[in-house]
C-alpha cells in the first residue's frame, strides 16, 4: 500500500498533483505550507513526500532539510516550476531524491510506483 503527502500551497496544484498520483498510490494526504510536514509525515508515514518550493511560511529547502533531520528515511520528490541546475543542487543538498517539474507531472507516476 503506497502512502502520499502532497505539500503545495496552491489548492489547484495539490488537486492536479493528486489526480496524477491517484493511480500509483492508494492514499494521499495534503498540506499546504512546509511547516506542515513533520506533523504530517508523524501522522501519516507516507512512502513519498511531493514538496513543492516556492510556500509562504516555510520554503521546500528547508521543509525538506529539516524533514531529513527528523527523519532520513523519508522520501521526497520536489516538484516545482523552478528546474534550473542551481536549485536541482539544493534540493538534493536538502535530502531530495528526485526533482520533476510541474510539466512534467506524470513522471510522478513512474518515480511513486
Amino acid at each position: 500500500m503506497t502512502k502520499v503527502l502532497i505539500v503545495d500551497d496552491s489548492p489547484e496544484m495539490r488537486k492536479l498533483i493528486r489526480q496524477v498520483a491517484s493511480d500509483s498510490c492508494d492514499e494521499v494526504f495534503e498540506c499546504e505550507d512546509g511547516d506542515e510536514v513533520l506533523a504530517a509525515f508523524d501522522n501519516h508515514r507516507p512512502d513519498w513526500v511531493l514538496m513543492d518550493l516556492e510556500m509562504k511560511r516555510v520554503d521546500g529547502l528547508q521543509a525538506t532539510a529539516t524533514l531529513m533531520q527528523f527523519h532520513p528515511e523519508a522520501k521526497v520528490i520536489i516538484v516545482t516550476n523552478y528546474q534550473d541546475n542551481m536549485t536541482r543542487l539544493a534540493a538534493a543538498e536538502a535530502g531530495a531524491r528526485y526533482f520533476v517539474g510541474k510539466d512534467e507531472l506524470l513522471t510522478l507516476r513512474f518515480l511513486i510506483h
